[in-house]
């Protein structure tokens, strides 16, 4: 038999509510400063992807211009030659150094924005260790 009172099912909210207890609330002014860096780094990776763009636009307009000027000389070198053979002979090295070119190009470019976009994310994953370090100082016991 029971020598204290009886418990009822409202004795037992009470108590559930007395005992629970909301965590301390974060210091805003960290929190506000974790944000900010957060912005910042994300500003900083923006800025690194769209310098990244660029410059592979910038390439990319080069090439352009540098394979229409040997365009235009390696078509009149074709069309100098005497006999058939000569020019077929012509054509086949002006493919051929033209696709070796292309290639390069291609992996020049492909290379410029592997590094624009690395780059960006070792920013951001930087930023992301930092900040779940800040989260865990806040929220750790005072």
């Amino acid at each position: 038999m029971s020598d204290g009172p009886k418990l009822t099912p409202e004795m037992d909210i009470m108590r559930l509510l007395s005992d629970f207890r909301l965590p301390a609330m974060p210091d805003m002014e960290t929190l506000a400063a974790a944000q900010r860096r957060n912005f910042e780094a994300l500003s900083a990776a923006n800025r690194i992807a769209l310098e990244g763009a660029q410059a592979v636009a910038r390439r990319h307009m080069e090439i352009l211009q540098q394979s229409m000027s040997e365009m235009t000389s390696a078509m009149q070198g074709v069309t100098q030659g005497d006999n058939p053979q000569d020019k077929a002979a012509k054509q086949a090295e002006l493919l051929k150094a033209t696709y070796g070119r292309a290639v390069t190009n291609l992996q020049e470019i492909a290379d410029m924005i592997q590094k624009s976009n690395s780059e960006a994310l070792s920013l951001l994953n930087k930023r992301f260790a930092e900040a779940m370090d800040e989260v865990q100082k806040l929220m750790g016991p005072k």
